[in-house]
């Protein structure tokens, strides 16, 4: 019985330490992709892109980016566009690797 209930304790501290660890980590995540949707915006991205309602239609649409493309792959295009489709007619953008990190993390989080 006293196993039992030691047994059930634990279970119990695991799961709260688990379900705490990943509230944390998708608090962190949406904290990468709001400062994200804050470099999109001071970049000026909105000027060649749609985000919902908020842009221009040169370039595509990125409202939906995140169900189209993976984080990793929107940090390697984000990179150097020209180096993932070499017609590309994005610029290279002059951000930081934290910026670039958070910009994919903003894009991807668009379902």
């Amino acid at each position: 019985m006293i196993r039992r209930s030691l047994a059930i304790a634990a279970l119990a501290v695991s799961l709260t330490t688990v379900v705490g660890v990943a509230a944390r980590d998708r608090a962190a995540a949406q904290d990468r992709a709001e400062q994200g949707r804050r470099i999109f915006m001071d970049q000026g991205c909105y000027g060649c892109h749609i985000v919902g309602k908020l842009g221009t239609p040169i370039g595509p649409d990125l409202s939906r980016m995140g169900a189209r493309r993976s984080e990793a792959w929107l940090e390697d295009w984000l990179r150097d566009p020209a180096n993932q489709r070499p017609a590309a007619h994005m610029p290279r953008l002059e951000l930081t690797e934290a910026q670039v990190a958070a910009l994919a993390a903003f894009l991807a989080s668009l379902k």
